[in-house]
């Protein structure tokens, strides 16, 4: 029971960081022109959905959650939201920013159907320092970031989609096996 409560404590926090940060859709996608090599594929994506927070936390079993936008010729064309659900050794909670680029339509469509995207991840954040690494089914990516404007990124499209995150804040250790589920809504 402890457990639990712990664990809900730990969420809730994160969920209203996430709150606070909502509309703060301008400043994430700066974060991510700046932050090396994700800034490269503004230029030739078809689009991109940005998450200004994503808020995380497990203990065992973990999950993440976070509501975003859709951008599609630097236009706004819908909203989305990110549900993670997570298994393996992790513990804590933490909060990151993340972007996905469609590299064409086709990209695009299959991501606007809410397909799952499994993935395997490990990740160190501590306060606002963190280095992670990932391999999904959207692409692989790395990141690295004292503070959140300090961040840097690597990455590359994998059948259509990349995928970047960068660290907020938070203390999580992990090395998890999960999957990703997308909604989206056009405007």
């Amino acid at each position: 029971m402890r457990y639990l409560i712990r664990q809900s404590c730990v969420l809730a926090v994160l969920l209203s960081a996430a709150a606070v940060l909502a509309d703060d859709y301008d400043d994430t996608i700066n974060v991510f022109q700046d932050a090396g090599q994700s800034g490269k594929f503004f230029e030739d994506c078809y689009g991109y959905a940005v998450f200004p927070t994503v808020s995380k936390g497990g203990v065992g079993v973990g999950g993440a959650h976070g509501k975003g936008r859709v951008y599609v010729g630097g236009k706004h064309v819908g909203d989305t939201s990110m549900t993670q659900l997570t298994a393996g050794f992790q513990l804590g909670g933490q909060a990151f920013s993340q972007i996905l680029f469609f590299q064409d339509e086709r990209a695009f469509h299959e991501f606007a159907r809410g397909h799952f995207e499994f993935g395997a991840q490990v990740a160190v954040v501590a306060i606002t320092a963190g280095a992670s690494a990932g391999t999904t089914t959207a692409g692989s990516s790395a990141g690295a970031s004292s503070r959140r404007h300090d961040a840097t990124t690597v990455g590359s499209y994998h059948k259509g989609l990349a995928t970047f995150t960068v660290a907020e804040g938070g203390l999580m250790h992990e090395a998890t096996v999960g999957h990703q589920k997308f909604d989206y809504k056009a405007l």
